[in-house]
């Protein structure tokens, strides 16, 4: 059994356990810095993905007969890690952080007290952790920390789906006990993320229940649209439920009027009788930018340049609008840079949980007794993990200025990024206004953006030039080891002269997010989209495309 206890930690603190620890950590950090590259986006050499690598991987796997030695435990992670990419300032395209040094302890520490964060009594660290998280953040949006209340979850999805599970049982609360009735209705942007389509399905609500809102050219939820589908439903003996308010779409950073949403929602309850509509403000992408609700642009202390101030300024304008909401989402490894995942959702009216806390009688093992005060029998996991240090971790070490910076830089980037593109090739249009995205999109000949855009191409016209994108695409993901941009086949919705139904836009997609993307990298980005839109139009000729050597 000794040797086994070798395998933990140690029980009274002694060096010598202690020292082999870290000689491990220290093995690790040593050999994945070994293996970084300023000017390549992957850790070492990519493994060879042929079609059979993952039946290859099953094949050989196999658990030991016997344990094998810790350093070779530690050899083996560090073969997993080769290849594996890495966010510096080549990583362009989607929301995966760099986590910040802060958050990675915050992480370790969690790992090392290995605290249940359901029940105080299992997990004291995470559970004062997130108390405080949620006033913090409750103080920061305009939430009444005395009232409000939040817990970690899995990502903006989690977020999404237990904010529908409130409005459900808030609503019907013998649905726990009975089923779900079949009138309810939700509604989102139809360039709303899919957790919504998947949380109706997963809670039985029905695909058919859900109903998608047009999108302003600006990519906001269409009021007017709203509010007639809402009156639709209510028409045809339905009750709309939910809606999705949207602070900042995946894609294009497209931010939701909640002001407007609200306003709605209260005038369709005065209006027909209806039950209050539950707004979820879905800000995994955009909840970051609420660091700004406070900030004094006439002063502007922290000297940010006059056109991100004016981004910025538009920003608090539509994000201190979000304490309308009844809940929202802050996806901290996002735009706050730590590890995944780490997700608090955030409720206006702790009120709100007890449609679906736990009868104490059906948690026998935790949470009934006379010690402990925090149970979080609501939540749909029972096990949690304490990701609420890592976000804790990294308020600490940034502030709310320090996040102001960070989150300022996005938006410098992306304004040299845009400017330079466009400036350097004349086949390319931008798709979305300024945020810490940019789309955009290429065309075989000239630019025909407005005419896309305004419906005036045919569907034939449209899928000609989503399909250029789209090749151009596998392109430029050949050398995505040198720059990684994005891509998405669902830009927006368009109008065509011959078609009966919108159509989807493809398009590029361009996202700072890393700390090492700064506005001297542009030329270098804007240089590798021109080498391979020049090398793609040379190999289009033919009825076949090449491979980029």
């Amino acid at each position: 059994m000794k040797e086994i206890q070798k395998l933990f930690p140690s029980m009274d603190g002694n060096d010598v356990q202690r020292e082999e620890l870290l000689s491990y950590f220290k093995t690790i950090l040593t050999e994945i810095d070994e293996l970084k590259d300023p000017d390549k986006l992957t850790l070492g050499e990519m493994p060879d993905y042929t079609e059979d690598y993952y039946n290859r991987v099953i094949q050989k796997a196999a658990i030991p007969e016997a344990g094998v030695p810790m350093e070779k435990v530690v050899q083996q992670l560090l073969t997993l890690v080769e290849g594996h990419r890495y966010v510096n300032r080549n990583y362009v395209a989607n929301a995966a952080p760099l986590p910040n040094i802060a958050s990675i302890i915050g992480n370790l520490v969690m790992v090392l007290v290995n605290g249940n964060n359901l029940w105080d009594v299992e997990g004291p660290a995470a559970a004062t952790a997130e108390v405080e998280v949620t006033a913090m953040l409750s103080k920061l949006i305009g939430y009444d920390e005395n009232i409000s209340a939040g817990y970690t979850t899995w990502g903006g999805q989690g977020a999404v789906f237990n904010s529908l599970r409130l409005a459900i049982a808030r609503y019907a609360p013998s649905s726990n006990q009975k089923g779900i009735p079949q009138n309810l209705y939700c509604f989102c942007s139809e360039l709303s993320h899919y957790s919504l389509y998947k949380s109706v399905e997963a809670s039985g609500l029905g695909v058919e229940n859900l109903i998608r809102v047009k999108a302003n050219a600006d990519h906001s939820m269409n009021l007017e649209d709203l509010q007639e589908k809402i009156e639709q439903v209510i028409a045809n003996g339905g009750v709309p439920l939910y809606i999705l308010a949207t602070m900042g779409t995946t894609d294009t950073f497209g931010v939701d009027d909640i002001k407007g949403i609200k306003s709605i929602a209260d005038d369709v309850e005065h209006t027909y009788g209806t039950y209050p509509i539950y707004i979820h403000a879905d800000s995994a992408m955009g909840g970051m930018y609420t660091f700004f609700n406070h900030y004094n642009f006439e002063s502007n202390p922290l000297q940010f340049e006059e056109d991100v101030m004016e981004v910025l300024k538009s920003y608090q304008k539509k994000f201190e609008q979000i304490k309308l909401a009844d809940s929202m989402v802050f996806d901290f490894h996002k735009l706050g840079q730590t590890p995944y995942i780490t997700s608090l959702f955030l409720i206006k009216n702790r009120e709100n949980l007890k449609y679906v806390d736990l009868d104490a009688e059906e948690t026998p093992y935790v949470g009934n007794r006379g010690y402990g005060s925090y149970h979080t029998g609501y939540t749909l996991e029972c096990s949690r993990m304490g990701s609420a240090l890592s976000i804790y971790a990294s308020l600490l070490a940034f502030g709310i200025e320090g996040y102001q910076e960070l989150l300022a830089n996005y938006i410098r980037v992306n304004l040299k990024f845009r400017e330079t593109l466009t400036k350097e090739i004349s086949n390319v249009a931008v798709t979305n206004d300024v945020s810490p995205i940019t789309t955009f999109r290429f065309y075989p000949g000239k630019n025909k953006w407005d005419e896309e855009l305004n419906g005036r191409l045919t569907v034939e016209e449209v899928t000609e030039n989503n399909q250029f994108n789209d090749d151009l695409a596998e392109i430029l993901g050949i050398d995505r080891d040198t720059v990684f941009y994005g891509n998405t086949r669902k830009q927006r919705l368009v109008d065509t002269t011959n078609g009966n139904n919108r159509i989807s836009l493809y398009a590029h997609k361009f996202f700072a997010i890393s700390p090492y993307s700064t506005v001297e990298e542009v030329v270098r980005y804007v240089g590798f989209l021109k080498e391979h839109l020049e090398f793609f139009m040379k190999t289009r000729s033919g009825e076949h495309l090449l491979v980029k050597s």
